[in-house]
């Protein structure tokens, strides 16, 4: 994997050929090589291997997802801030499936490095609010659905919000025992 500033070099040096084509009277090869060079400027924000990562996710190909991901080796200087956060949220995302502390750490860094989309960082804040409601954390688990809540703003994400917090409220019922063994001892 590339470090994301050669992305952008190589754009520089094929936008300096297009100059220099333009000025050599070749206008269709200077169009095409700024058409060229924006490949690298897209690249540059919006990584490859996760393009392809949300691919397979979308097929439901867990394991073609991470490898492609796998395909990043350091995820720090090959990517920008945003899809280091995507990055994170992938693997919270495949890893969630079968270790939840794992899962955790990842999408935590997701979190906290940031995310572009609101309904992605709903969905991150909603599988936190599920996990540290597993681990026993109610408090923690309120206040991230009560935040996955209001980034939901296109409401992709309110069945699974209603039914989390109708199972918290199942589990905050106090278990009621009628007689039982205190009875017993009276007697």
């Amino acid at each position: 994997m590339y470090n994301k500033n050669i992305k952008l070099f190589i754009a520089f040096l094929i936008i300096a050929y297009a100059v220099y084509q333009f000025t050599e009277g070749f206008i269709g090869n200077g169009i095409m090589l700024i058409l060229l060079s924006l490949i690298f400027v897209f690249l540059y924000f919006k990584n490859e291997f996760i393009l392809l990562a949300f691919l397979k996710l979308r097929k439901q190909d867990f394991e073609g997802a991470t490898k492609w991901l796998n395909k990043i080796k350091n995820p720090s200087s090959a990517l920008v801030k945003k899809q280091e956060g995507y990055y994170n949220f992938l693997h919270g995302i495949m890893v969630s499936q079968t270790n939840m502390n794992e899962a955790e750490k990842y999408f935590k860094n997701a979190v906290s490095l940031g995310l572009t989309m609101d309904h992605d960082m709903a969905m991150a804040k909603l599988n936190l609010a599920g996990i540290a409601f597993s681990k026993r954390r109610p408090q923690e688990a309120k206040i991230l659905m009560n935040e996955a809540q209001k980034l939901d703003k296109r409401g992709m994400l309110t069945d699974q919000i209603k039914m989390m917090k109708d199972s918290m409220k199942k589990t905050q019922i106090p278990n009621q025992h009628y007689g039982g063994a205190r009875q017993g001892r009276r007697r």
